[in-house]
């Protein structure tokens, strides 16, 4: 089974700043235009053409988990593109675009890929989908790279260690992704990689589980990331 999962937040606002100053006409067209050209580079991988768009909708769950800082709080003031309400209702009405309530478009996203398995065709320019294995579209920077389970969760934990700037997450003081792989270096297990962040934050575990369930994407409907001691077995 395979299917394209596509991020339509990044498609619509990506648009929206390059046709700001062009009629909607135009911004729409450039809207079509991406999308093709993501459904042919992605025919490489799902030569059913089956896809889905995800935009996001109101509320975010992620507002009532952040305490240390606002999630996203360094873009309350920023502007939103003239066009970019018009770009997600095209979206909506003529790709289906699903829309998600209560959580982001990268959660739904995160659910489906688990539906659809390895397989599944990922196409976004946001790292955070790097959580997931599959088949990665970069559209951006027209790059693909694939992702397993093992390399998901690494860089699930990396990011534990460095946050995310984007999101106003803060990671810890001056860790970056080359420091954050020495730190984790020779971690096997879900268990070691959380032990080797748990010594590196000196044992601030609520710190580690509000980072951490701030940026996991949720693979399952409702799911809140718990420390890997502490998950209760699936049901079989």
């Amino acid at each position: 089974m395979s299917k394209t999962l596509i991020d339509g937040d990044i498609i619509a606002y990506r648009c929206a700043f390059a046709h700001k100053d062009d009629p909607i006409e135009v911004a729409i067209k450039g809207v079509d235009e991406l999308l093709y050209y993501i459904f042919n580079e992605c025919s490489f991988y799902n030569s059913t053409g089956d896809y889905e768009v995800y935009i996001t909708g109101k509320n975010n769950f992620r507002n009532n988990i952040a305490k240390t800082h606002k999630y996203k709080g360094n873009r309350k003031d920023a502007e939103k593109p003239f066009h970019l309400e018009n770009i997600r209702q095209h979206l909506v009405t003529n790709y289906h675009a699903i829309k998600s309530h209560g959580e982001e478009a990268d959660d739904l996203i995160g659910i489906e890929a688990t539906k659809v398995g390895p397989k599944v065709v990922i196409a976004s320019a946001d790292k955070d989908m790097l959580q997931l294995a599959g088949y990665h579209f970069n559209f951006n920077k027209n790059e693909w790279k694939t992702v397993d389970a093992v390399e998901g969760l690494h860089f699930f934990y990396t990011q534990i260690l460095t946050g995310d700037t984007a999101d106003n997450i803060k990671g810890l003081y001056r860790v970056g992704p080359v420091k954050a792989e020495k730190i984790l270096k020779g971690a096997a297990t879900e268990r070691e990689l959380w032990n080797k962040v748990v010594e590196a934050y000196d044992g601030d575990v609520e710190r580690i589980v509000e980072n951490a369930r701030l940026l996991w994407l949720r693979r399952y409907e409702g799911e809140i990331w718990q420390p890997p001691h502490q998950r209760k077995p699936k049901a079989a």
